[in-house]
């Protein structure tokens, strides 16, 4: 079982997270932490529209935890607000409620759908997940109140 979990392709993404760091100019930023495990994710980014224009994170969890920051990093720029919103939904059932993995370019996260079976890993795999759907509540947040504050008074 540990075999399937810990493959040779999860250990892969999780040696090679692209867009590590931080992003100074970033709309917003959100970190996700599980006590249970001690992994932490923040993710950094920016918006133009309701599209994900630049993306950072630090990651600092276990291989299970990296590989799915490794493939949100791959995937997150150009991805929609409601696309990632949508791909959090989906990881939680399919690690939580034996829900089948996301499709089409987040295919790859299939590769984590045999850590099903420990629940204490749930916790880092998500903290991606987490993290980017605070963020992006955050960014819309923001983004809302520039509006109003740039609003002419009183129309």
């Amino acid at each position: 079982m540990l075999n399937d979990i810990y493959s040779r392709r999860i250990l892969e993404l999780a040696a090679d997270i692209p867009l590590q760091g931080t992003l100074p100019d970033a709309h917003a930023s959100a970190r996700a932490h599980s006590k249970l495990c001690g992994s932490t994710v923040t993710v950094h980014l920016k918006l133009d529209g309701n599209v994900v224009s630049a993306f950072a994170h630090e990651v600092k969890a276990c291989a299970l935890g990296q590989a799915s920051s490794s493939i949100m990093g791959r995937h997150v720029v150009g991805s929609t607000v409601d696309e990632l919103r949508a791909l959090r939904e989906d990881m939680h059932r399919m690690l939580k409620d034996g829900g089948g993995p996301p499709s089409g370019k987040w295919a790859e996260l299939a590769l984590l759908q045999p850590a099903r079976e420990l629940k204490a890993r749930h916790a880092s795999i998500l903290l991606t997940f987490d993290a980017v759907a605070e963020a992006l509540a955050k960014a819309e947040a923001a983004g809302a109140e520039q509006a109003r504050i740039a609003a002419p008074l009183g129309r």
